[in-house]
């Protein structure tokens, strides 16, 4: 309407200078047309999110689906057009480094888009914050497809053993907390790695997409190719009948795998420098990585199967060791579970780094008239672990055909901060353990007062959590 009535527009970096380096022709005119049209191919990145979302429609899904990704072509390219027209018309430049406009280096510069808003609405319209605002809103809505696909298909690799097992499984909210995680500090360490510059993180994520298109386009070839190889009868799916429309689409698919490739390689040579290197490398390295879990997985499964004659035999005896440091409450729920075992021997473990330490401990021990005995392993050195280590390999009952049990009491606490107060050493210690053989470690968990009131704290928001389900079901 401004410009309708005579206004003149004109954006906040009309008159900024534009000085040509030089002259650009022949194959580097061309070059340079290459970048822009790899540049404006950003703009495409997006609408597989409509392929990938075709279940969550309603029915007739694939009908409802194309309707929403020709919904979406036309505004892309509609807006796509207008914001390149109102550009040239209010004389937006932008550039990735300030001073080739003549700016001081580090001056800040708005994007294309806020200076079109500036120049059309003004500074303090309140239709120009509800243009950033929206702007935020899709840029938003734009992440949250990669933390809605990314755990999808990081359980699939997980179920085909291609990743870790920890990615297939859901958390309490039924979705894959894991792969949620992983997806956001990889995005937080890009963030980092790369000061936050879209400029610079837009070329790790065109060639990402244009790999991914390539790849499915190709994939529906190979398929459709498979259908037509099939033995061709009137009535059969795949049949007499569809094979007209199957030609119909492997064409378009084919189309579709030519054009995205031709794309990828402009994109690849003319983004090569500004950070496309980057992905090069870390596609190879992601692949042999995928390749290397599924190998480890399929080795530890052929290490760990067993024949059909195999059987459950009962080892010759199980001695079991607890480990105490002072007789108090963790001690003897720990032999008390101990007994319960019913082992056939059992020993009580200390060690003591002062003599007199252990004889005030020989005494408390017997004025409880505790009926274990009670080994007292000296440590000059005041070490911990190496002594318990000593004595479980040397132990005189211990026999290549039994099993020592090392039952170890520790704290339960409520609070992050009590953690790294407690249970260090019988870390180190399990650690230890676990690579010896024939040696089972056993945790005895005591709850101190604040787990004991975390517990409760659970309970109750689980009883106010099922009985609002309950509500629910029931209904008004």
């Amino acid at each position: 309407m401004r410009m309708a009535t005579g206004a003149t527009i004109r954006a906040e970096s009309a008159d900024l200078p534009v000085n040509a380096v030089s002259t650009y022709s022949g194959i580097a005119l061309l070059f340079l047309a290459l970048r822009a049209f790899a540049s404006g191919c950003t703009a495409l990145t997006g609408v597989e999110a409509v392929s990938n979302g075709v279940p969550a429609f309603a029915e007739p899904k694939s009908r409802n689906a194309a309707m929403t990704l020709a919904i979406m072509g036309a505004l892309s390219v509609t807006m796509f057009f207008g914001i390149t027209v109102l550009a040239m018309v209010y004389e937006v430049h932008v550039a990735e480094d300030p001073t080739e406009l003549g700016l001081a280096p580090g001056t800040p510069m708005s994007t294309a888009l806020a200076q079109i808003g500036r120049a059309t609405f003004g500074d303090w319209h309140v239709l120009f914050y509800a243009l950033q605002a929206v702007t935020a809103g899709v840029l938003i809505l734009a992440a949250n497809t990669a933390f809605n696909g990314f755990p999808m298909l990081a359980s699939v690799l997980a179920r085909d053993r291609y990743a870790p097992r920890q990615l297939f499984h859901r958390g309490d909210r039924l979705v894959h907390s894991n792969g949620i995680v992983l997806l956001a500090l990889a995005a937080i360490a890009l963030i980092v790695a790369f000061d936050a510059e879209l400029t610079r993180l837009i070329q790790l994520y065109i060639i990402g997409v244009f790999v991914s298109f390539t790849l499915s386009q190709a994939g529906m070839v190979k398929h459709w190719r498979r259908e037509l190889a099939r033995p061709a009868t009137a009535n059969s799916p795949g049949g007499a009948a569809d094979r007209h429309s199957i030609r119909r689409r492997l064409a378009i698919n084919a189309f579709g795998a030519c054009l995205t490739a031709v794309v990828l390689v402009i994109v690849l040579i003319t983004k090569f420098t500004h950070g496309a290197w980057l992905v090069v490398i870390a596609m190879p390295v992601l692949f042999a990585g995928m390749k290397g879990v599924r190998r480890h997985y399929d080795a530890v499964a052929a290490e760990v199967a067993v024949g059909a004659g195999a059987r459950a035999h009962a080892l010759a005896a199980n001695h079991v060791l607890v480990l105490v440091a002072s007789v108090n409450a963790p001690s003897l729920r720990a032999l008390s579970y101990a007994k319960t075992l019913r082992p056939a021997s059992l020993t009580a473990v200390t060690v003591a780094e002062d003599p007199a330490e252990a004889e005030v401990l020989r005494a408390t021990w017997e004025a409880h008239g505790i009926d274990v005995p009670l080994r007292v392993l000296s440590s000059p050195y005041r070490s911990l672990v190496q002594p318990i280590l000593r004595y479980v390999r040397e132990a005189p009952e211990r026999t290549p055909d039994s099993v020592v049990s090392v039952v170890i009491p520790e704290y339960v606490v409520g609070h992050w901060w009590e953690q790294p107060l407690h249970n260090q050493s019988a870390l180190r210690l399990k650690t230890r353990l676990l690579f010896m053989k024939n040696v089972v470690v056993i945790d005895v968990p005591y709850r101190l007062a604040s787990a004991r009131e975390l517990a409760e704290q659970r309970r109750e928001q689980r009883e106010q959590g099922e009985q609002g389900e309950q509500r629910e079901r029931q209904g008004p």
